[in-house]
């Protein structure tokens, strides 16, 4: 399967779901219209993608882990809505439309984002096949509400908010990094393989690995938006630099942090090689991210 098909079964599940969910719904219709929007704008899809994927290379059915795919999407979604805020990154625009506080006003967005977080654990909870086990359920539960939460994408937008107009070490970078946006990548993979039944040998590999493609994608959106117009971003293009922000280019310059992204591609590569799996859509994924790495 390609990943424009893969995208195409997750947004048909997505519209499902909510249109589901928000039945009789009137008192709080504008919530899940809120909710709806930012989820269904579309994007890349590659936490969703992933998780399916490495789902489908350790023998689960697609479909049975599509509510899992769809959770992440959904917490993807809270983290975007709550990082456009004019208290957070103060962004306009998001996959080339205008951002949820802009279109609904910033206490509707607020809340449509904290309703994002429950919502995706019910989804979980309520379509989890009855072959997988109580115990699996709820450590998979237990993985996404971990990364939604305070050990997880908060406390990633929380470091990156504190570390504004200040000269922070690479450490810190890094913890940013780990988190807001590396945290997502990991329960996906991990989510994944757990929901598939791999053993502790191949999950430690796959969390490697989770780590690996955090940190190269943090390091590619830190070079697309030196490189890429607002156009070709779908958000505003230059804000890292117009804000002061450190990033990976800010520290090291565009040549070697292009580097270190090639550099976590080969070691990805690797990993994957060592666990035995090609993937198409493994290397689409990383095709992409080169293509526009290279411009």
């Amino acid at each position: 399967m390609k990943i424009d098909e893969y995208k195409i079964l997750i947004q048909e599940s997505l519209k499902k779901y909510f249109d589901e969910y928000s039945r009789n719904s009137s008192y709080s219709s504008e919530i899940w219209e809120s909710m709806a929007y930012t989820t269904l704008l579309g994007g890349k899809r590659l936490r969703a993608v992933m998780c399916l994927e490495i789902a489908k290379l350790f023998g689960a059915d697609i479909n049975d882990v599509m509510p899992l795919a769809c959770s992440l999407e959904i917490m993807h979604a809270y983290s975007l809505i709550h990082d456009d805020l004019p208290s957070m990154d103060n962004d306009d625009i998001r996959r080339g439309k205008p951002s949820n506080h802009k279109v609904f006003g910033e206490a509707i967005a607020t809340l449509a984002g904290d309703a994002l977080i429950s919502f995706g654990a019910q989804l979980i909870i309520d379509k989890m096949p009855k072959y997988i086990s109580p115990e699996c359920t709820l450590d998979i539960v237990r993985d996404y509400l971990l990364c939604a939460g305070a050990k997880g994408i908060v406390a990633g937008q929380c470091a990156d908010i504190k570390a504004e107009n200040k000269q922070i070490n690479i450490e810190n970078l890094k913890y940013i990094h780990k988190y807001k946006t590396g945290a997502l990548f990991k329960c996906a993979i991990l989510m994944g393989g757990k929901f598939a039944k791999v053993n502790k040998e191949i999950l430690t590999k796959l969390a490697l690995y989770a780590d690996n493609f955090g940190v190269l994608f943090q390091v590619y959106d830190d070079i697309i938006d030196c490189i890429l117009t607002t156009d070709e971003l779908g958000k505003t293009a230059g804000k890292d630099k117009l804000e002061n922000k450190m990033t990976y280019v800010s520290v090291y310059g565009l040549d070697k942090a292009k580097n270190i992204f090639y550099s976590l591609v080969d070691e990805n590569y690797a990993i994957l090689e060592e666990l035995n799996i090609k993937s198409e859509v493994f290397d689409e994924i990383y095709g992409m991210l080169i293509k526009k790495v290279k411009k």
